[in-house]
């Protein structure tokens, strides 16, 4: 992947690094030979994600990558910044319902930490930070799809915390040489995303409850509709982010999507479907209803022009082939036996 932007060996460093969308970038980068420091303090992130990738690397790939147990408002942190290229910052508090629960907690890891770490950066001379930013910045901006030059008003302190975080970058990119680029991701699902606790993401909490035969919960009526992307999608988004040419501005934000639309029925059965051809018992289930979710949005759909004009990207995975590989991948993780006989 990385030979269709520049073949030259970088020293990167990844943030939430054994989290779900960072441990795919670490594999990606080390795969293609750069060097990658990694940071993570296992809040969400897991140790599973970093020893899933390790153990398909050879002893040379395992000497480029050095890993960092460290919050980033932290020194350790900080000074793994020193010598630094690229960064590509992952690391935050993910989760509408539980910015709601816990707002503070969502602010000092998104909003404090991020400006501390973006500080951190510029000082230590690193020539791009890009940062996860999020689709939920749109808010109550109700026309589709969405363009990054229109937003509404955020309807979560998540979504408060990411817009935030865009102001903070586009700020620090104009007074200082830093150049930065926000990544607006709409719902990013696939391999190694936790099917558990109480703020999973619905693709792989929807998928390993079908595969033990609980019924996934649908909160409205089933017609809410998101811009599923598979995190293969958003590797490349992050790597062209880092290093294709920017203008003078030094600061940008990108849609991170498929430009599609799925609602949560299409998307439940999809699941299902895919589910039941490892074990038949499964293609009967149904869903079961609850209340629409305070924060969330009605419908969710990207405008994906911008990001590729201006840096070349193009989703390499659809909606099922992505789907496919993530739900694979789960029952795997939850020892499904395949084409399982029905009882």
């Amino acid at each position: 992947m990385m030979r269709q932007y520049d073949e030259r060996s970088r020293k990167w460093l990844v943030t939430g690094a054994a989290g779900f969308i960072g441990s795919h970038l670490v594999d990606t980068l080390i795969r293609e030979g750069q060097r990658v420091i990694g940071v993570d303090n296992f809040v969400t992130g897991s140790p599973a994600n970093l020893t899933a990738i390790d153990r398909h690397w050879n002893a040379e790939q395992r000497s480029r990558f050095r890993f960092i147990q460290a919050d980033i408002a932290s020194c350790e942190a900080h000074e793994a910044l020193i010598g630094v290229e690229l960064v590509l910052h992952q690391a935050a508090l993910g989760s509408v319902p539980r910015s709601i629960e816990r707002p503070l907690d969502s602010f000092q890891n998104n909003v404090d930490g991020f400006f501390k770490f973006l500080i951190a950066a510029k000082n230590a001379g690193v020539s791009r930070f890009v940062y996860a930013s999020s689709s939920s910045v749109y808010g109550d901006h109700q026309a589709l799809p969405k363009r990054e030059d229109i937003i509404g008003k955020p309807l979560s302190p998540y979504a408060a915390t990411k817009l935030a975080d865009e102001l903070f970058a586009s700020v620090i990119a104009r007074c200082y040489s830093i150049k930065c680029v926000g990544l607006r991701y709409f719902n990013v699902f696939g391999p190694r995303q936790d099917p558990e606790g109480p703020y999973a993401a619905v693709i792989p909490r929807w998928i390993a409850a079908i595969a033990r035969g609980t019924p996934p919960v649908i909160y409205g009526d089933g017609s809410t509709s998101r811009d599923f992307c598979y995190v293969a999608n958003v590797v490349q988004a992050n790597l062209r982010a880092a290093l294709m040419p920017m203008g003078q501005g030094g600061h940008d934000v990108f849609n991170v999507a498929l430009g599609q639309r799925t609602s949560l029925l299409e998307l439940f059965e999809a699941i299902r479907q895919r589910v039941a051809v490892h074990d038949p018992r499964r293609a009967s289930i149904q869903p079961e209803f609850g209340p629409f979710r305070a924060g969330d949005v009605h419908h969710s759909l990207a405008d994906i022009s911008h990001i590729q004009s201006a840096i070349g990207y193009q989703p390499t995975h659809d909606f099922e082939a992505g789907l496919t590989e993530t739900v694979d991948a789960i029952l795997q993780q939850e020892k499904v036996p395949r084409r399982q006989a029905a009882a």
